[in-house]
């Protein structure tokens, strides 16, 4: 009995050992990994200000996902918060001394939009640059542009606190920042004409990567709270999200409305920036969602 006693003491303390070990090597990487330099190649961008680059870049800002970190103003705002640990807010993004982007240089907005890289090197955690790094030249400077016109607001610091298990599953490469998502060799993308086609709903696609995959088939988004749903498989297949929405009249009313065709309310959605895209890019998205590859769900 005693060496018994002894065995599961022994045991549990080692496993108590363990777990401390675990939890200062992981976060030891973590902070490693946050602190790496990032060297990438940042080719310059023209920031026109011309009123339909301008409006072009409000529509981008407004439908891209930017207003659902940034705030609709760009003042900033908080869009995680699971009460466990894990709060993240957007920084303010407007013009101003004391903002986030005060000393941006040009190739520094690029660097973060294409590449999810700071000014200094260090990776961005949070930034889905994945999804803007397939924007072409004329968009990203158009956006850019949109932001830097903005009215300047007070406020607004960022805020990344993660909690435990993020941090070690981002220590041990279980989550990724920005960077890593990203083929930085990649050149930009070509421009497609605007217009109800595969080809030009495959460019809208690029802003549902960073939740859906680069393959679209979905499944949990990486560092989400754990309450929050996996993202849907939007690749074809019995099951799948796609085969809800018959035609495109169902899928776009869907991202106006945030409901299914049987009237149940899609969560986790960015609804705020997906009500504002046009007609037009909503089809195309569609019709290109109908036409990817079939892939199992979760592989990303």
């Amino acid at each position: 009995m005693n060496r018994w006693i002894k065995w599961t003491v022994g045991g549990g303390a080692a496993l108590v050992v363990l777990a401390i070990g675990t939890v200062v090597v992981g976060t030891t990487l973590a902070e490693n990994k946050g602190q790496r330099l990032v060297s990438v190649n940042v080719r310059p961008v023209t920031f026109p200000s011309d009123a339909q680059s301008l409006e072009r870049g409000k529509y981008l800002f407004s439908s891209r996902g930017c207003v659902d970190c940034h705030g609709a103003n760009g003042g900033g705002r908080e869009f995680v918060n699971d009460g466990r640990g894990l709060r993240l807010a957007g920084p303010n993004i407007t013009p101003g001394e004391g903002k986030v982007v005060a000393r941006y240089a040009p190739e520094d907005w690029v660097r973060a939009l294409r590449h999810g890289v700071k000014p200094d090197g260090r990776p961005l955690f949070v930034m889905p640059s994945e999804d803007y790094n397939r924007f072409t030249d004329a968009d990203l400077g158009a956006l850019v542009s949109y932001v830097r016109s903005l009215p300047p607001l007070p406020g607004g610091a960022a805020v990344l606190e993660l909690s435990l298990p993020v941090k070690l599953m981002y220590g041990f490469g279980a989550i990724e920042d920005a960077a890593q998502k990203i083929d930085h060799s990649l050149p930009p993308a070509t421009a497609v004409a605007e217009g109800v086609t595969v080809a030009h709903g495959a460019y809208v696609a690029n802003m549902c990567i960073s939740c859906h995959g680069p393959g679209l088939s979905g499944g949990k988004i990486p560092g989400t709270p754990p309450d929050w749903a996996p993202a849907a498989n939007l690749t074809p297949g019995e099951g799948n999200a796609m085969a809800r929405y018959k035609d495109a009249g169902a899928f776009v009313a869907m991202l106006r409305g945030g409901k299914r065709p049987d009237g149940t309310p899609v969560t986790v959605m960015p609804f705020e920036s997906l009500r504002e895209i046009n007609d037009v890019d909503a089809q195309a998205l569609y019709v290109y969602l109908k036409t990817v590859p079939a892939r199992p769900f979760g592989q990303r």
